[in-house]
């Protein structure tokens, strides 16, 4: 008879995973480890992976979702492992990882902030480090600076020798909070598209490098916006495109790409190999370990799954799925 574990399991894409016994699969390969799970964190990609609408999803059911960690292995090891997309992923007390994709973590490391952070600083730590040759002192703009992801962007932008950033959003809240994680200004994208554009345009006209999280109209009005406002558009310019949330399609000008030296490319699974992403986990680990970044995590109980599907956590703040493993 098969191991079994309790884990957050999803039986239908439109409902919220349930905390259920299930199977747990075979650690059949060299390199497979079944790891006690200590800490899972509740991405956005977690949750388009778990409703079936992210563009990895394979559409199988049942699946446990999670895609990333803190466990401990059968020889007592603190790590922090992500896994391939996989139908069980790290929402378990117990999960099976490849271990090449796994990373040993100091002792009296705090999971919860590793759990939470490592995913969504990946984003912009990888576009950063990998998907271009980012220049200290460079200008960036955050598009979107207000998720998450967005936040660690700001400090992830000046750890890594920005001269100057500016954060872009509309929960004025969390936009209060930009400057103090780094950002010189901030813009808010509330009102008209229009409205918001022209504010992009006066403030980060001149910048190197946009990373952007947004998408869709927000970056449709504020390609043109900024590429009108440069005072040198022979200047580069480089849109770094990771994630949509407000939108999955813009309409591009072609004579946008001809007036200005403007350059569009993504960041995320498939534009960056495997083995580069990997290689970028232990200094990212321990700079969230250092507490060199700041991470806000929110703890809940693995067993109250259905109700942290549903809470909305705190501004800035990340909820973390935890067993009682330690």
């Amino acid at each position: 008879m098969s191991p079994t574990t309790y884990a957050a399991v999803v039986s239908a894409f439109d409902t919220p995973p349930r905390y259920e016994t299930i199977e747990l699969p075979e650690a059949t390969g060299h390199h497979a480890v079944v790891v006690d799970v200590v800490a899972a964190g509740l991405h956005p990609r977690v949750r388009s992976s778990a409703n079936g609408s992210h563009y990895t999803s394979a559409g199988v059911l049942p699946l446990v979702p999670g895609i990333d960690g803190v466990g401990r292995t059968p020889a007592g090891d603190l790590i922090y492992f992500a896994l391939p997309d996989t139908d069980f992923g790290s929402m378990a007390r117990q999960t099976v990882i490849d271990g090449r994709r796994a990373i040993r973590l100091p002792e009296g490391t705090d999971p919860l902030a590793v759990a939470a952070g490592m995913n969504p600083a990946m984003s912009s730590w990888v576009a950063l480090r990998r998907r271009i040759t980012f220049q200290p002192g460079s200008g960036v703009l955050i598009l979107g600076a207000t998720g998450n992801a967005g936040q660690l962007a700001v400090q992830i932008a000046r750890r890594l020798g920005a001269g100057r950033i500016v954060g872009a959003g509309r929960d004025a809240g969390r936009l209060a909070l930009l400057e103090g994680l780094g950002a010189d200004e901030v813009v808010s994208l509330d009102g008209s598209a229009d409205q918001a554009a022209d504010r992009l345009g006066r403030a980060a006209a001149d910048v190197d490098v946009v990373i952007d999280y947004l998408w869709g109209l927000p970056a449709e009005q504020a390609m043109p916006a900024l590429a009108q406002a440069r005072a040198d558009r022979s200047r580069p310019l480089t849109w770094i495109q990771i994630g949509s949330v407000a939108g999955p399609d813009i309409t591009l000008r072609s004579a946008l790409l001809r007036a200005a030296n403007f350059q569009i490319l993504g960041s995320g699974q498939g534009s960056v190999g495997t083995a580069h992403i990997l290689a970028e986990l232990p200094a990212l680990a321990a700079d969230i370990s250092a507490r060199a970044l700041a991470v806000n995590a929110e703890a809940v109980p693995l067993a109250d799954v259905e109700h942290a599907w549903a809470a909305h956590p705190a501004p800035g703040a990340r909820t973390v799925l935890t067993t009682g493993h330690e």
